[in-house]
């Protein structure tokens, strides 16, 4: 379901106009739809059905704390990638026993926080790291449960900046040199080899390539079953795309699940999952407010007040967004870039975008932005990131609030 709607020519999210949140809040803004999220959440964990699973959020997708929170009481686990995004869940209440941590680079500080918080699993991607979680579970006297991340050379047929089950990414280890990895894990008195993960990319618009993926790593676990290794789970990882141009078709969670049901059935495994923008994407809008009209020749620009440092996906990925009018106002139409006030070429939302007639003061809603949006702002320009908005229902609240010019140098000294 489709969270924002035009309801008397205004959009809304849920029940709450946009364009009161803008005039409330201010622009940019990022506005979040509590119940798309819990929605898509619940898509993946009834389609499971009986099957022992673990929906783990890849929280890296959206951090914010009152996201986080909606996803720990509707029982999601989560997928993380630092010290930091373990101190997020743990604040917003989410439960440890219920925690993965991926991810290349995990630091000695970072491991040993997991390890005293009590987390599920550490998915490991290379041999020094499984010597090094081996070396801190016995300074502390714990076993940490441990699967190894296997890269199967799978084509994710995706942006190749996103695409990481490929021999030539840095994520895994080939899936060729798996069974001897785990027998030389052996020696490692402090690890419970008891898993196995895999996660082929980002964005996928085809389940095609994740299934064969699930198949590689299924057969992997019959042969590591067979020379004694009892194990327990298979992290399938996430990786499915969402629709972000209208046009697009992406598989639906439940029809996806449900050839992942099919696979793991009678297998004797609990099967985790980590999807992060099928969850959160679809649930978001960047609100921004039509400063300026301008013409260069025969180019026309919409300036607007959000940039790439309030959503980098287009200028990083040449990512598509819509785009549209927070009020409706006639068909008149102009083929315009829309533009922020960063000094950058690059600093654009959309290029050579059909859009509807738009005057300064005008609010735009940028679509599919709770993912990868916030998260990946940063005050360049000295510019101050963006407040983001919950709602549910009638309800909104502000859950993160506009940055100030003092939150811009904290931590800073004039010497």
């Amino acid at each position: 379901m489709n969270p924002f709607i035009y309801k008397e020519h205004a959009l809304h999210c849920e029940n709450v106009a946009l364009a009161e949140i803008a005039a409330r809040v201010g622009t940019p803004c990022y506005v979040y739809s509590a119940s798309t999220i819990v929605e898509n959440y619940h898509a993946y964990d009834e389609a499971f059905g009986d099957i022992p699973h673990m929906v783990c959020y890849a929280m890296k997708a959206n951090s914010n704390l009152a996201v986080l929170r909606l996803l720990a009481k509707a029982g999601a686990g989560f997928d993380i990638v630092s010290g930091g995004e373990l101190f997020r869940v743990l604040k917003a209440g989410g439960d440890p026993s219920k925690i993965v941590f991926s991810g290349v680079g995990k630091t000695a500080p970072e491991i040993d926080e997991a390890l005293a918080a009590g987390i599920f699993s550490f998915n490991c991607e290379s041999e020094p790291e499984l010597a090094l979680i081996d070396a801190l579970a016995h300074r502390r006297g714990v076993k940490a449960r441990i699967a190894v991340r296997v890269n199967p050379d799978v084509d994710a047929d995706t942006h190749h900046y996103i695409s990481t089950g490929s021999l030539e990414h840095k994520f895994g280890i080939a899936l060729a040199e798996a069974e001897k990895v785990y027998e030389r894990a052996r020696q490692h008195a402090n690890l419970v080899l008891e898993g196995v993960s895999c996660h082929i990319g980002s964005k996928l618009m085809d389940s095609a390539p994740l299934l064969e993926a699930a198949d590689l790593v299924l057969a992997l676990i019959e042969r590591l079953r067979a020379k004694g290794f009892d194990i327990q789970h298979v992290d399938l990882g996430g990786g499915l795309g969402v629709a972000y141009e209208p046009e697009e078709v992406t598989p639906a969670i439940r029809d996806y699940v449900r050839q992942l049901h099919a696979k793991v059935q009678g297998r004797s495994l609990r099967v985790m999952v980590e999807p992060g923008r099928s969850i959160v994407a679809a649930s978001g809008v960047l609100l921004a407010k039509t400063l300026y009209r301008k013409k260069t020749g025969g180019k026309e620009f919409v300036i607007v007040d959000a940039a790439m440092n309030d959503l980098i996906r287009p200028a990083l990925y040449s990512a598509y967004h819509e785009i549209l009018p927070v009020r409706a106002r006639g068909a008149a139409t102009l083929r315009a870039d829309v533009v922020g006030p960063v000094c950058e070429t690059g600093d654009f939302i959309a290029r050579d975008r059909d859009l509807p007639e738009l005057l300064p003061g005008d609010v735009l809603a940028v679509c599919t932005a709770g993912a990868y949006g916030f998260v990946q702002s940063s005050t360049y320009n000295a510019r101050r990131r963006a407040a983001e908005v919950l709602v549910e229902g009638s309800e909104w609240r502000v859950v993160r609030t506009r940055e100030t010019y003092d939150d811009l140098i904290r931590g800073e000294e004039a010497l």
